[in-house]
C-alpha cells in the first residue's frame, strides 16, 4: 500500500484534476471494448467461414487504434494512482484516497459524478460500508495546518 496520506481538504482539492484523468481513462477503456469485441467478430467469421475474406488494412488499423486506447487507459490511470489515490473501480468511476483518521488509516471514498467527497469506510469495508463524513471528524487539530 502507498504511504501517502491525504486529508479531505488535499482529496477535495485534487478532484477537478482526478475528475478528468477518470474520465480520460473510462472514455478510453470504452473505445477499447468496443474495437476488441469488433476484432473478436472477425476472429469468429474467419474460424466460422474458414479463411473469410478480409480487409487487412482495416484490421491493422483497428488494433493499432485498440493498441493506443489500451495505453491512454494506462496511461490516466498510472497518473491517477502516481498521486497516491487508489481506483477501485473504473467502471463505477470509483477512487479511495487513504487517509489517518485517529491514528488509523481509512479510506475518503468517491464515485465520479458526486460534487464532493462526503464518505469515507475502512479498509476492509469496500463501497457497501461507505459511511457519511462528519466535517468535524477529519478536520486537522487545531493549531496543526493541512
Amino acid at each position: 500500500m502507498n504511504d501517502k496520506f491525504f486529508t479531505l481538504e488535499q482529496a477535495q482539492r485534487m478532484l477537478p484534476v482526478l475528475e478528468g484523468l477518470l474520465k480520460s481513462a473510462r472514455e478510453a477503456q470504452q473505445k477499447f471494448e468496443e474495437l476488441e469485441t469488433e476484432l473478436q467478430q472477425i476472429l469468429t467469421r474467419i474460424l466460422i467461414l474458414g479463411g473469410v475474406q478480409i480487409d487487412p488494412v482495416r484490421t491493422a488499423t483497428q488494433r493499432a487504434l485498440k493498441d493506443r486506447a489500451e495505453q491512454m487507459r494506462n496511461d490516466a490511470l498510472g497518473e491517477i494512482e502516481a498521486t497516491g489515490v487508489q481506483v477501485k473501480d473504473l467502471e463505477q468511476g470509483l477512487l479511495d484516497f487513504p487517509c489517518l483518521l485517529h491514528d488509523e488509516t481509512v479510506l475518503l471514498c468517491w464515485k465520479q459524478g458526486e460534487k464532493t467527497i462526503a464518505w469515507w469506510h475502512g479498509l476492509e469495508e469496500g463501497f457497501a460500508g461507505r459511511k457519511k463524513i462528519d466535517p468535524e471528524q477529519f478536520s486537522p487539530p487545531s493549531g496543526k495546518p493541512n
